[in-house]
């Protein structure tokens, strides 16, 4: 598996506005540094127990995304180092990520997960619970969090259409909160979505990061 050339390959795909988030879940130090040492520095992982036992040896410039759902008991272990957390699917969470990020004295890009899957396994809000917590206005009040966009995982199915009726289910609600909350906040611009099965269409639909891992990394060990 050439880690380098696969990396090299779906950027070459990506328009100037996406970001490529290497996943690199249950892969070791050996191969991220791989990915790092061809310059890549944007790393995702989904459990916060594998994270915490990578990122000391790995190099401290890293951008490290966490994708998959968080404990909010295990918040405070990743908030001293997290760039990115792209599945807050609920306030408490919000909340509990404000507390932590307030000790270590960082403000921390968060991305709301919606649910746009017709699968009920996945996570996120519906666009009326994420609607009601903006119209709440609490989020306003933390200033250790940085709403800086949504995040959702399409059905897992061979079924084009269905993916990109989801996708652009996703694009269009967040070009609806970005208008009616973030209309003067240049901070909130992005949309995660996009894996290894079906990056190409999110492109497509106007995600600005995608998350791919085994067309990358090979399959997990």
């Amino acid at each position: 598996m050439d880690i380098q050339k696969n990396i090299d390959e779906i950027k070459s795909q990506l328009p100037a506005e996406t970001r490529l988030v290497a996943v690199s879940k249950f892969h070791g130090v050996d191969e991220i540094l791989k990915a790092y040492d061809g310059g890549h520095k944007i790393f995702g992982e989904s459990r916060v127990q594998e994270l915490i036992e990578k990122q000391p040896h790995l190099p401290e410039d890293i951008e490290w995304h966490f994708i998959g759902r968080l404990q909010r008991n295990k918040v405070r272990f990743i908030t001293p180092f997290i760039s990115c957390i792209h599945s807050v699917d609920s306030e408490r969470l919000l909340r509990q990520i404000e507390r932590q990020a307030a000790r270590v004295d960082r403000v921390i890009p968060c991305l709301l997960q919606m649910h746009i899957a017709e699968e009920d396994t996945k996570t996120g809000f519906s666009e009326e619970e994420c609607w009601k917590l903006l119209e709440s206005n609490k989020w306003r009040e933390y200033k250790h969090i940085q709403l800086s966009g949504v995040m959702g995982m399409a059905t897992f199915t061979d079924d084009e259409a269905v993916v990109r009726k989801e996708f652009a289910k996703l694009q269009a609600f967040f070009n609806k909160v970005k208008e009616h909350f973030f209309a003067d906040g240049p901070h909130f611009k992005e949309v995660s979505m996009g894996m290894s099965s079906d990056y190409k269409i999110a492109v497509e639909e106007g995600s600005t990061i995608i998350r791919v891992g085994s067309n990358i990394f090979g399959e997990r060990e």
